[in-house]
């Protein structure tokens, strides 16, 4: 018979430098408090890393074709299964681990970037007299302040705003929250407090404010999701793990036990997704760390296993940072359809999410405009009737897959456990499905015990708490100081390169191009206004990068803030990565349209282009379509009925204004809807129309002509750079 063990999860639906938030004195404090005599014990239990740098990916993949048998093979590149890789190897297990696709691709990458015990989950535990979910969130809040410590420069804490409407509900989530706060006992990160309707306001002065009678404040975690997984891949690759991503898995190996007679899984065919090689990997156990695609391997190993698995989707969706303050986030615990939503400051962004339905199983899950909707209306019920929330204002958008484990008949997603489940095959395959973000090293604590068990593996206990990540050890919150005085780097991009590569953030520095300006001295950005550097191109290909939509979407995340930015940048990429991996233009122009796809039906950019189309009606009054006409008639002074560059030239020339052809030529594309070259004044309606409606925002062409029809006579220049760059 098959054994299975429900083990102890916690919910996470889903990073920033922690002296930022705290500042450096309480940061000092904070620090202080968290390395406890455990964690320095745990730390201490393990050797140095045997590389100094994770090997490369070539010197993986020759390890893992000519070990002869590995003790611990991990199929999965996400959170969990890294973090089974990272246990395996630092008890002294030979470990490999191969993914599909990039670490952190799939689920781990598109996560709300909370690290948190679940408030609604202790409410739960609360309610129904519920053990499970208590200690659940027990667990998960000592995972918190583990990963908090093992990575400070990716993770940081995060205070999160409650507002109360009703007076009523004052005293009932002050309690809720002061038990949360209880159960974390020593690892509370800072005490929740109240706050009045002035102070909410003047904390959160976007909030809608009618009938607003106070707010909680109470502490939780964030992060960089898929840094904070490379890291977990990266350290585990130093400390001697064969870890290889864009390796699938074709199939599992099997071989016959012979004191029981029967088949036991040892190893698998993996295939080089890059150069279509393949070979067998052979181990002693395979570890199933797949998430969404869980029943996926158990039906290699069992072609009638049942499914353990239900997908659930959660999208998100980035907004413009003056949507939040920079430090303080938002939670809807009630929203118009039960759900709870979270309003947060992330990357000088604001994230905003998510939602749960069910979902098929894909690679390449899609956010739908009816969930953006449903996020943006939820938002408009808690902001300021002053504040505009635009549909245009969504920067990027993004679908996550959860791996939640149910019941196969279950049909309501929303009242599945969030608890992980360890499953063994009769065929000795281990699963572990299920659970969250937040506890992923307990996740791998647990499937490890379980192999070495199973198996008979020699090793000791799991040495992984207190173990730093890479980049964390040597970091402090004043480590961008020494790279803008050592290097000449903008302080913003500093701070940037401090809070994603910690003390490995030397290492980008020094490959830093020089500037060619008295300010900075070194680091080209890749796009005007985010702090990306070129020189981080060539450093995420030491950390594995294979393809652009690795460099845009994970080792940096431009994608993930404005896919418009990610588009600009994305030539100069490839033209980087190409020089460093001997790419030729076929390779070139292959790279550039699999990630220009990624970005239109992954990361929002269609639900962008759907905003504005030769179909969108024009709903604008009589009076403002004869304004609009008078001001795309200074451009089209002949009367031809569209506009063309030349005629924006004419008018920028008049008033002594230059401007590159290449740069025009993509302003008038924005809104050239039938492509033929030039922008007709039904399209200039259209654009305009959108506009009013909130459906488009940052239209550069609108800016200019507007700007242009206002300065003509006074000859000022006219700002034309991307505004917000909207969806």
């Amino acid at each position: 018979m098959a054994f299975q063990k429900a083990v102890k999860g916690t919910i996470l639906v889903g990073g920033g430098a922690l002296a930022s938030v705290l500042g450096l004195s309480q940061f000092a404090h904070y620090r202080r408090k968290q390395v406890n005599l455990a964690y320095v014990q745990a730390a201490e239990c393990v050797s140095e890393p045997v590389n100094r740098e994770p090997p490369s990916r070539e010197a993986q993949l020759l390890s893992l074709q000519n070990t002869a048998e590995f003790d611990i093979l991990v199929i999965g590149g996400g959170a969990t299964g890294c973090g089974c890789a990272l246990d395996a190897v630092t008890r002294g297990l030979k470990t490999a681990l191969v993914e599909r696709d990039d670490f952190s691709s799939g689920t781990s990458s598109r996560s709300t970037k909370l690290i948190h015990g679940g408030v609604r989950y202790l409410q739960k535990a609360i309610m129904k007299l519920d053990i499970e979910q208590y200690r659940m969130v027990k667990e998960a809040l000592h995972e918190r302040a583990n990963l908090l410590e093992i990575a400070p420069h990716l993770s940081a804490p995060l205070p999160i705003m409650l507002p109360v409407y009703k007076w009523w509900q004052l005293p009932y989530y002050w309690v809720g929250i002061k038990l949360y706060d209880l159960v974390a006992g020593s690892n509370c990160l800072k005490s929740s407090y109240v706050l009045s309707k002035s102070r909410a306001l003047e904390h959160f002065p976007m909030l809608q404010k009618d009938k607003l009678v106070g707010a909680i404040v109470y502490y939780d975690g964030q992060h960089n999701d898929a840094r904070m997984n490379l890291a977990i891949a990266l350290t585990a690759a130093r400390y001697g793990a064969a870890t290889a991503n864009y390796m699938e898995v074709v199939s599992l190996l099997k071989k016959t036990d012979p004191h029981t007679g029967k088949e036991r899984v040892s190893g698998a065919r993996c295939k080089d997704v890059l150069t279509g090689q393949e070979f067998d990997v052979r181990a002693k156990c395979v570890i199933n760390a797949t998430g969404p695609f869980t029943d996926t391997v158990r039906k290699m190993d069992d072609k009638n296993a049942a499914a353990i698995c239900q997908p659930s989707a959660g999208v998100h969706i980035v907004m413009p940072g003056y949507y939040s303050p920079e430090s303080m986030g938002l939670l809807d615990p009630a929203t118009s359809d039960g759900r709870v939503i979270f309003f947060l400051p992330w990357q000088k962004m604001t994230i905003a999410g998510t939602t749960d339905t069910p979902t098929d199983i894909t690679h390449h899950p899609i956010p739908s405009e009816e969930d953006i909707n449903f996020i943006l209306n939820e938002v408009r019920n808690y902001l300021s009737c002053d504040v505009e929330v635009r549909r245009g204002d969504v920067l990027a958008a993004w679908s996550g897959i959860r791996p939640l484990v149910t019941d196969p008949k279950s049909a309501d997603t929303q009242s599945i456990s969030r608890n992980h489940v360890v499953d063994i095959s009769e065929s000795g395959l281990i699963t572990i499905a299920g659970g969250k973000w937040t506890t992923y090293r307990s996740m791998a604590e647990d499937t490890i015990n379980a192999a070495i068990k199973t198996h008979n593996l020699k090793a000791g206990p799991s040495r992984t708490v207190g173990l730093f990540l890479q980049g964390g050890k040597d970091w402090s919150p004043t480590l961008y100081i020494r790279l803008v005085q050592d290097y000449g780097l903008e302080s913003e991009v500093a701070q940037h390169l401090a809070a994603t590569y910690g003390d490995k953030a030397f290492e980008v520095a020094k490959m830093a191009s020089v500037t060619g300006k008295r300010w900075p001295i070194v680091g080209v950005r890749l796009v005007s206004e985010f702090p990306y550097i070129e020189a981080e191109v060539k450093y995420g290909i030491k950390e594995y990068a294979c393809t652009a939509v690795d460099m845009i979407s994970r080792r940096t995340r431009l994608a993930f803030l404005n896919v418009q930015a990610a588009e600009e940048a994305l030539p100069r990429i490839v033209e980087l990565m190409g020089r460093e991996l001997n790419w030729d233009d076929y390779k070139k122009e292959e790279e550039l349209e699999t990630a220009r796809k990624f970005l239109y039906y992954e990361m929002g950019y269609k639900s962008r282009s759907e905003q504005l189309t030769d179909r969108s009606e024009i709903s604008l009054l009589p009076s403002d379509i004869d304004r609009y006409k008078k001001r795309f008639h200074k451009f089209d002074a002949d009367q031809k009925g569209f506009i063309t560059i030349v005629d924006v030239q004419r008018v920028l020339e008049s008033i002594n204004v230059q401007m590159d052809e290449n740069t025009l030529h993509e302003i008038l594309n924005e809104v050239d809807l039938n492509k033929n070259g030039q922008v007709e004044l039904n399209e200039f309606l259209q654009l305009m129309s959108a506009i009013q409606k909130g459906r488009v925002s940052g239209s550069r062409l609108a800016i200019l002509m507007k700007t242009a029809e206002e300065n003509l006579d006074r000859r000022v220049p006219i700002p034309v750079d991307r505004s917000c760059g909207g969806l």
